[in-house]
């Protein structure tokens, strides 16, 4: 298991920068989880991909559309004020995007 450290370097000057891993569904996309690097960003956006395509046949037999996963930077002050990381299987539970 990585540090903190490792997960979230400071760099002076570029402390409002994060890596973000974008929920997309269709038109709608929202923040999914936010990292400082954009190793730790591509992992967790792999991991994710990897849930939803291990549902996607449940998925489209629900008739539910199928999520994906990208990267984007964005600055910490654009984040929701109440923003929470998206679970990868939300929809599970109702909590698509």
């Amino acid at each position: 298991m990585e540090s903190p450290a490792q997960i979230l370097p400071f760099r002076r000057g570029d402390d409002d920068t994060l890596w973000a891993v974008m929920a997309n569904l269709g038109r709608r996309q929202r923040v999914a989880e936010v990292f400082r690097n954009r190793e730790a960003a591509q992992r967790d956006m792999a991991w994710r991909a990897e849930q939803v395509r291990s549902y996607a046949d449940f998925l489209r037999r629900q008739g539910q559309p199928v999520p994906s996963y990208s990267l984007a930077r964005i600055r910490r002050a654009d984040l929701p004020r109440k923003w929470k990381p998206l679970p990868a299987l939300g929809f599970l539970r109702g909590q698509i995007i």
